[in-house]
């Protein structure tokens, strides 16, 4: 997804691992799958989350990432960016290559008014 690629920067702490504003993820929410690695009582907490995404806690991600298709472009989700960007580091390191982590977590979604559910 060439968008994404194009509105992407380096992740400051976690080489290899793209970062992009919660504005492309929202723009292309509907070709993208969306991973929230939350604990479920965040998911459902304040911030809420994205209506599409899926719940993977980031815990849970070595025994699931095999639920995770490799030829979809995949954006990991979380508070603030920190624990998505440890998932989409995982993810790359093992051969997922259209992974990207949202800058700034759900607490920039909702600082920017765009819609969540809880």
């Amino acid at each position: 997804m060439s968008s994404l690629n194009d509105q992407s920067e380096n992740n400051p702490d976690f080489e290899g691992v793209l970062d992009v504003p919660p504005q492309a993820v929202k723009e292309n929410a509907d070709q993208l799958m969306i991973i929230d690695v939350r604990r479920p009582d965040e998911y459902e907490g304040e911030l809420g989350h994205i209506k599409s995404a899926q719940l993977i806690v980031l815990d849970t991600l070595p025994e699931r990432f095999n639920d995770i298709p490799k030829d979809e472009t995949v954006v990991l989700i979380c508070r603030s960016g920190r624990r998505s960007a440890q998932a989409s580091q995982f993810l790359k390191e093992n051969g997922y290559e259209n992974t990207f982590n949202m800058k700034g977590g759900m607490l920039a979604w909702n600082e920017l008014g765009f819609e969540t559910e809880k």
